[in-house]
């Protein structure tokens, strides 16, 4: 469970990027998180695995307040996630096989045997076991994603998985093969499942992939439902949201 506690965050002291934010997530969920650039998204992804601090307020991680915990004590609650960066922050100077070995390497205790199958079985699990000698910059922006989703789940079995901007400059069919990996990774029945957050202002990918939305404006949460929900919202911003669900819908 992750639980936000009236969360306030300004940076620099002036700029307000969440205000007084209270939420609930199981790690069953499947959540996609709307709204504009520089409405404080990816911010909640990053207060969830503690790269930030709130200036008030208290996040839980299964019971455990982690706000004031050291970068050491904070080593097992961030084990419970796996994130995806937007632009997949590959190691340039590793190729893919590196890559994903690399997080194998720092967080488990197996054999460079045990290495060697789990990297072969995570990267023909995501379809691209052909691209394993690979450098970062001879793969597509699509392949690039994928090899960034098998590198978050090396090393540990995460009970959530954060993406932030998965689908963000990739072409219609790339973002459906990536949306499709990422219903596939969370596939099953809640709470066996392993859920995720999926931060996007592409409506047309959340709605593939997402069950529970939440909106974010001006530092709160303007909404938070299911597509039923938000598809019949009164509030007129989110009217105009509806109507590229409806769009995105028929094109599913």
């Amino acid at each position: 469970m992750i639980e936000f506690q009236n969360v306030t965050l300004a940076y620099n002291h002036n700029k307000m990027v969440l205000d007084n934010v209270s939420f609930k997530a199981r790690f069953h969920e499947k959540i996609a998180i709307l709204g504009g650039s520089g409405e404080g998204k990816t911010t909640i992804l990053r207060l969830i695995l503690g790269l930030v601090r709130p200036d008030s307020g208290q996040i839980f991680i299964d019971g455990q307040d982690i706000t004031m915990l050291s970068e050491s004590e904070l080593r097992d609650a961030r084990m419970k996630f796996s994130i995806v960066f937007q632009e997949g922050a590959l190691f340039d100077s590793m190729n893919v096989h590196e890559n994903v070995a690399f997080c194998f390497r720092e967080y488990s205790n197996f054999s460079e045997e045990e290495i060697e199958v789990k990297v072969r079985e995570l990267l023909n699990r995501l379809g691209i076991e052909e691209a394993i000698d690979l450098m970062p910059e001879e793969l597509s922006g699509g392949m690039q994603r994928r090899v960034a989703i098998a590198r978050s789940l090396a090393g540990c079995t995460p009970k959530m998985v954060l993406y932030d901007e998965a689908t963000t400059g990739l072409d219609p069919l790339t973002a459906d093969n990536i949306c499709s990996v990422i219903k596939e990774l969370s596939a099953g029945e809640p709470p066996d499942r392993t859920g995720f957050i999926i931060v996007t202002h592409k409506v047309s990918d959340a709605v593939k992939v997402a069950e529970r939305f939440m909106y974010v404006r001006n530092g709160k949460i303007a909404f938070d439902g299911d597509i039923s929900a938000l598809r019949n919202t009164e509030d007129p911003e989110l009217r105009i949201f509806t109507y590229e669900l409806h769009a995105a819908e028929k094109c599913l």
